[in-house]
C-alpha cells in the first residue's frame, strides 16, 4: 500500500534523475563540438603542411582542395565541399599553434596590443563554444581583437548572432575608444572587466534594433519608448551586469521637480546609471543637467553601500569643445557618447577608430578627453 508522502518523494527523485540526464546530454553534446573543433583545427594543419611540401602555385592549391573534397566525399559521406575544407585551412591559419602567431602592424594601438599580449594567455579550444563560434571568430583579422571576443563569447555565453553581431559592429573598437593605451592593451588580454565606471562606456552606442522613423520625424520621448519596447537588446548593447531601474525617474529640489529619462543600477559596479537621451548636438546646458541629476540622486537615492552614481548623456552628435571645456572632462562619474541609429559599415567605425587613435597618442591628459 502507498503511504502518504510517497508520491511527493517520488517526483523529487524523478527531477534529480532527470536532471543528472540532461546535464550529461548537455557534456556530451559539448564534448563532442570540443572534438570536431580539434578535428577541424588538424585537418587545416595537415593541408596547410602538405600544400607548403607540395608545389606553391595557387593552382595546386585549388586542385588539391577539389581532388581532397571529392575522395572524402566518397569515403565519408557529406560533410567535406571544398568551402568547408578551405574554413578548416583558413581556421588553422588563424590558430596557429594556438595563436601563438602575432600580426603586426606598423605603428598605432594595435601592433601594441599584439606585442602585449601573451602568446599562452589561451591555452586550447574553449569547450564553451562551438565550430560556428570560431568560424565567427577567424574572421577577425586582428590577433588582439580576436582574442578579446574569444574571451568575451565564451565568459558571457553568447551565442553565434550574439556574437556575430559584437563583431560586425566592432564592440572591441568602441570600448578601446574609452581607455588608454594601458587599458586598451588590458581589455584584449583580460577582456571587459568592470572596475571603473568608464570601463562600462562605448564609443558610440549602436541602436539599430530600435527601427526608428527619420530624424526629423523623431521625438526624444519617441527614443524613450523604443529603448523600452526593445529592452532586452538595449541592455545586450548597454553592457555587462545592468538592470532597469526606472523611467522618468522624479527627482525634486525645494519647490522643482526634474525627470531623468532612464535608471539602471550595475550588479558589479554597484551604482546607479543615469541616461539622459538627446536628440541633437551636445551643448553645455545638457552637461549641467546630468551634473545636478547625478548631484541629487545621489542625496535622494543612493544606499550607503551603493558607488557613486554615474551619468551618461546618450546624443545623436558629440561636441569635441563642449566634452573638452565643460566638467565632462577629467570627471569619473559623468560621460556623453554618442548613438547610431543605423548600423555602421565597417569603414565608418573604422574612420572612428582612427581619430580616437591619434587622440589617445597626444598623452595621457588628452586621453581623458570624450
Amino acid at each position: 500500500m502507498r503511504r502518504a508522502g510517497d508520491g511527493d518523494s517520488v517526483t523529487v527523485l524523478l527531477d534529480r534523475i532527470v536532471e543528472l540526464l540532461e546535464q550529461a546530454r548537455a557534456r556530451a553534446v559539448r564534448a563532442v563540438n570540443s572534438e570536431l573543433v580539434l578535428a577541424y583545427w588538424h585537418i587545416g594543419r595537415a593541408i596547410v603542411e602538405h600544400q607548403q611540401g607540395g608545389d606553391a602555385r595557387a593552382s595546386y592549391g585549388k586542385k588539391l582542395i577539389e581532388e581532397l573534397s571529392e575522395r572524402l566525399g566518397e569515403r565519408l559521406g557529406r560533410g567535406f565541399s571544398t568551402t568547408n575544407l578551405r574554413y578548416f585551412r583558413t581556421f588553422y591559419l588563424a590558430y596557429p599553434n594556438r595563436g601563438s602567431e602575432i600580426r603586426h602592424i606598423q605603428g598605432g594601438i594595435l601592433e601594441d596590443l599584439e606585442r602585449a599580449t601573451s602568446p599562452d594567455a589561451l591555452a586550447g579550444f574553449s569547450p564553451a563554444l562551438g565550430w560556428a563560434h570560431y568560424r565567427a571568430l577567424m574572421n577577425v583579422e586582428h590577433e588582439a581583437a580576436r582574442r578579446f571576443y574569444e574571451i568575451e563569447a565564451e565568459r558571457e555565453g553568447w551565442s553565434v548572432k550574439h556574437l556575430e553581431r559584437q563583431i560586425h559592429t566592432q564592440l572591441f573598437a568602441r570600448l578601446l575608444k574609452s581607455r588608454d593605451k594601458a587599458g586598451t592593451m588590458e581589455l584584449a588580454a583580460r577582456g571587459q572587466v568592470l572596475e571603473r565606471p568608464i570601463d562600462a562606456i562605448k564609443q558610440p552606442y549602436v541602436l539599430d534594433f530600435l527601427d526608428l522613423p527619420e530624424a526629423h520625424q523623431l521625438r526624444e520621448r519617441d527614443l524613450e519608448t523604443a529603448i523600452l519596447d526593445k529592452l532586452q537588446h538595449f541592455l545586450l548593447e548597454l553592457g555587462k551586469g545592468f538592470a532597469f531601474i526606472a523611467r522618468q525617474q522624479r527627482l525634486s529640489f525645494d519647490d522643482e521637480c526634474f525627470y531623468v529619462d532612464l535608471v539602471f543600477y550595475n550588479v558589479i559596479l554597484k551604482c546607479h546609471l543615469l541616461v539622459d537621451l538627446k536628440l541633437g548636438k551636445l551643448a553645455h546646458q545638457d552637461v549641467g543637467q546630468m551634473d545636478s541629476y547625478v548631484r541629487l540622486f545621489d542625496d535622494q537615492h543612493r544606499r550607503h553601500d551603493d558607488n557613486p552614481t554615474i551619468g551618461l548623456i546618450l546624443c545623436a552628435e558629440k561636441n569635441e569643445a563642449v566634452a573638452r571645456y565643460s566638467i565632462l572632462h577629467g570627471h569619473e562619474q559623468l560621460f556623453a557618447a554618442k548613438y547610431l541609429t543605423h548600423l555602421p559599415s565597417e569603414e565608418e567605425l573604422q574612420r572612428e577608430l582612427a581619430r580616437e587613435r591619434r587622440r589617445l597618442e597626444l598623452g595621457p591628459n588628452e586621453g581623458t578627453k570624450r
